[in-house]
């Protein structure tokens, strides 16, 4: 399922005015693969999702902020 959100989530990069979708998409697909890294205790799966959450939740809220 996380796959899944990701690859949604690329399909409709670089699409202007689609920029709020692709990141809401990523942050569930890489939340997604982060719980499975602490499922399967995979420290690089871990650490890349979680750094990878980190940057998408700051463009998420710099995203808003820019927008209201």
């Amino acid at each position: 399922i996380a796959s899944m959100f990701v690859l949604a989530a690329l399909s409709v990069r670089g699409v202007e005015g689609l920029q709020f979708y692709d990141l809401i998409l990523s942050i569930f697909g890489i939340a997604g693969w982060l719980v499975v890294s602490i499922l399967w205790k995979d420290r690089a799966l871990l650490i890349l999702n979680g750094v990878g959450l980190i940057f998408l939740v700051r463009n998420l809220f710099v995203y808003l902020t820019n927008t209201i």
